[in-house]
């Protein structure tokens, strides 16, 4: 059973990084749960519309995500993942490139698809 669990997190893992990657609002809407707490690396709270919002507006431009350290436990329903991701792009015009370390905890909705209900994002010095 957790084999198959977790491979189902490392499948919407990979949909999030290319949702990601190519601003795909759709597939973003639906690995984000309408109530996701998302906490980037300046410490903002950041709810789901706005999250999207940077991707539907364009002012969030990934060039490149790549994906590397990936964890995956597994506790009752849900998953926490802690991955590594080195990304280059920009912000409004600003260049915005690094390594950030991010945690995910993904739990199943009622239809069975894994959302995302939390986030936190970090800078690698």
């Amino acid at each position: 059973m957790n084999g198959k669990i977790e491979h189902q997190i490392i499948e919407v893992e990979e949909k999030l990084r290319l949702a990601m990657l190519h601003s795909d609002v759709k597939a973003l809407d639906e690995l984000l749960s309408p109530r996701v707490l998302f906490t980037d690396h300046l410490g903002h709270l950041v709810g789901k519309e706005e999250d999207l919002a940077g991707h539907k507006s364009g002012a969030l431009k990934l060039k490149s995500l790549s994906a590397s350290e990936q964890h995956i436990l597994l506790t009752g329903d849900v998953a926490v993942v802690s991955v590594k991701m080195q990304l280059s792009g920009s912000y409004n015009g600003t260049p915005t490139n690094g390594i950030f370390r991010f945690t995910r905890v993904w739990s199943q909705s009622q239809d069975g698809t894994w959302q995302i209900i939390a986030a936190h994002s970090g800078i690698v010095s």
